[in-house]
């Protein structure tokens, strides 16, 4: 029971932290870039891009100048009729105020303008340092999937593809995930499987 409560609080926190990830990295990249650029009037708007970013990097810092998170891709267009920011090659990485790391990377992030609702798109890979406070040297926690939309207003973290996240030898999947901030629960739905290994001295 108390390892199954355990994986439960860490399941729990990893989509918070990823939903705050999102947004302040997107949030930060589209603030610091240049302004879109008006349609001219009575001409339509077509989806091409009015401006774009290569080898790129975003860092935000806090108060005492510590680093609080970073943004870094490949290339960045922004399309002013949907007014989003498509991303290649997107890296992500965001430190807590303990200093625990969380780094996020997918082959593509898509964002509205205020980074509340970003898809990440094809190899999908979140792994955030585990809290040491206690003594025992833990493994990363890892989620890995084809897919993962963020929707920081209401809080909420989706797939409809296959998931799995994983700490150690400790595992679970499902063919589609739901996480609700309010509720805190994460939901995996279709062909679910779960491992949970036992540890030494419990």
């Amino acid at each position: 029971m108390k390892l199954r409560a355990a994986w439960d609080r860490m399941t729990l926190y990893l989509p918070i932290l990823l939903m705050g990830l999102f947004a302040l990295g997107t949030w930060w990249l589209v603030r610091n870039t240049p302004a879109a650029i008006e349609a001219i009037s009575g001409k339509p708007v077509r989806h091409e891009a009015d401006y774009f970013l290569r080898k790129f990097a975003i860092r935000t810092f806090d108060d005492q100048g510590r680093l609080k998170s970073e943004v870094f891709g490949t290339q960045a267009h922004h399309f002013p009729d949907t007014d989003t920011l498509e991303i290649e090659q997107v890296r992500m990485r965001s430190f807590s105020e303990e200093g625990r790391l969380t780094v996020a990377t997918a082959n593509r992030a898509i964002s509205n303008a205020d980074g509340t609702d970003v898809k990440l798109l094809g190899n999908v890979h979140v792994v955030r340092d585990p809290d040491q406070a206690a003594g025992a040297q833990k493994p990363p926690m890892e989620y890995r999937s084809e897919f993962l939309h963020a929707l920081t207003k209401s809080d909420q973290l989706r797939s409809h593809l296959p998931v799995v996240i994983s700490q150690g030898a400790d595992r679970f999947s499902g063919d589609t995930m739901a996480y609700d901030n309010a509720g805190g629960v994460v939901e995996l739905n279709g062909h679910v499987h779960g491992l949970l290994t036992p540890q030494k001295g419990r």
